[in-house]
């Protein structure tokens, strides 16, 4: 769901750029890694726009650059055409000098076209890109709260159990404590003999006295028994 910027921080957040300069952050692979699928549909509008305005940005200074090299290229060829006329110019030479003349007042207000275009394009991206940057601010605004509780829950979950574990390591020191006592005291009392008696054992990997588990019963075959 699209999440709406409240007055109050989008007052803060705009007072926060006051001054910033900001990438702009459809041109930032950065930015795509800051906001989920949910994120990234609630702005893809502003997204659209943008990108939009910059691909025209674009197009228009590709297009200026190549008109102004075609004006460049039918001044010359007027240069020449004027030397090779001379005085007495053929209608021909003056129609075709007249349709030069004609192609650069076209790129000439072409290129007047462009300019106050592209003078305008970046005003527009800019508001574009404030809009995006605070949308993006206010999700990780959220995000960053919501993740700062997460964490703060799972410190104490962690705090808890650190705690809980020191009770149970210290738990089972002193039942190890106490069996190592009284198996040390049964074994003096009435010997080895006895203690195996009682399936008791001393294991030499843990140090510790332990209860012998008796062996599994033998699996015997349904179809054993002879009649």
């Amino acid at each position: 769901m699209k999440r709406n910027i409240s007055k109050e921080k989008q007052d803060l957040f705009t007072a926060a750029l006051q001054g910033k300069n900001i990438p702009i952050l459809t041109l930032d692979n950065k930015w795509y890694r800051l906001l989920d699928e949910e994120e990234r549909k609630a702005v893809k509008d502003i997204e659209d726009q943008m990108n939009a305005l910059l691909k025209r940005q674009g197009k228009l200074n590709t297009e200026k650059k190549e008109l102004k090299r075609l004006k460049k290229k039918l001044m010359g060829e007027i240069v020449t055409m004027v030397d090779e006329a001379g005085d007495n110019p053929t209608n021909a030479q003056t129609r075709k000098i007249e349709q030069h003349k004609q192609k650069i007042e076209e790129s000439n207000e072409k290129l007047e076209e462009y300019e106050d275009e592209l003078l305008d394009l970046p005003k527009q991206i800019d508001q574009l890109n404030i809009q995006l940057m605070l949308a993006t601010m206010e999700f990780c605004y959220d995000d960053m709260q919501e993740n700062s509780e997460k964490i703060q829950e799972i410190a104490r979950w962690v705090t808890k159990i650190r705690i809980e574990l020191k009770k149970r390591l210290i738990k089972k020191q002193e039942m190890e404590q106490k069996n190592h006592a009284m198996y040390s005291y049964l074994n003096d009392l009435f010997g080895a003999d006895v203690m195996d008696m009682f399936d008791l054992e001393y294991d030499p990997e843990t140090q510790h006295p332990v209860i012998r588990k008796p062996d599994a019963p033998e699996k015997t075959g349904e179809n054993n028994t002879e009649n």
